[in-house]
């Protein structure tokens, strides 16, 4: 696999009890990060993997019924922690973002989408779908705001449903097989079911850390994959399937298990985000 350069991007965070995402967490309201992944490729340039919070979900969680979203879900955007004005950091502008890779459409992984407005849009159509074909309470109650989404992204996407597979590395077992999304095998998704219609994550080579896998809400944190220990049923079974939510994390744990020097890295995890901003 071609390696990139792998950055993290800390855009704001929500708060939630911790026991609402580990079933031996505490009631204590906790800060979980929203993650974006900025990943340099040596020839298409800066590539982001999910935006995480953005101004526009706060415009987009004004009107009722959506403002129910940010009662339930408190959410913190710090001036100029979006993933667009972070990118000037690394020498970037939101018009160098030729790819924009959305492992799922939650509102705090899809807030950002609206500022890269020249970049190809790579999801699941299973995703897309869900996400358009839902009422704004249905959508509501599944934690997707599709007013996040671009006018023009059926233009704009490219499925991960469509794209190559390919053979993982052996040393990503359990798991086998990925989409090539753009060719050269340097970005492979990879479906994690069970969170939500459509949610995949990312294998690249990291040119510092090796194979790097970016599971997104397939766990809330490295702990929960290290200890196996998935959320409340009630949780997960809101929001996708529950079922499926505790094998893919039972297929992560025994990858970190057989392979614990893996890089794998959760979308919302209190571990990376504190990685990141030292």
């Amino acid at each position: 696999m071609r390696e990139v350069a792998v950055s993290l991007i800390r855009a704001g965070h929500c708060v939630h009890p911790q026991r609402a995402t580990i079933r031996d967490g505490s009631w204590r309201p906790t800060i979980f990060p929203a993650l974006s992944v900025l990943l340099v490729h040596p020839v298409e340039g800066p590539i982001l993997f999910d935006t995480g919070y953005d101004p526009a979900f706060f415009a987009a969680t004004g009107p009722f019924p959506e403002r129910f979203y940010r009662w339930l879900t408190p959410a913190t955007l710090p001036p100029g922690a979006d993933v667009a004005s972070q990118l000037q950091r690394h020498g970037f502008a939101p018009d160098d973002i030729r790819h924009l890779i959305l492992s799922h459409f939650h509102a705090d992984h899809i807030a950002g989408t609206h500022a890269f407005p020249k970049a190809a849009i790579h999801c699941a159509r299973a995703g897309l779908d869900a996400t358009c074909s839902s009422g704004r309470i249905r959508a509501l109650l599944g934690g997707v705001l599709p007013a996040l989404l671009p006018a023009d992204i059926a233009a704009r996407a490219r499925f991960f449903e469509e794209a190559p597979r390919v053979p993982l590395p052996g040393a990503l077992h359990p798991f086998t097989e990925g989409a090539d999304i753009i060719g050269d095998g340097s970005l492979l998704a990879v479906e994690l079911p069970g969170h939500c219609p459509g949610h995949w994550g990312m294998v690249v080579t990291d040119d510092r850390h090796g194979e790097h896998f970016l599971v997104a809400d397939a766990a809330w944190s490295s702990d929960a994959i290290r200890r196996n220990m998935p959320p409340p049923r009630l949780t997960s079974g809101l929001l996708g399937h529950a079922g499926r939510v505790e094998q893919t994390l039972a297929r992560l744990h025994a990858l970190w298990r057989r392979n614990p020097e893996i890089r794998l890295t959760p979308a919302h995890c209190p571990e990376r985000a504190a990685e990141a901003e030292a």
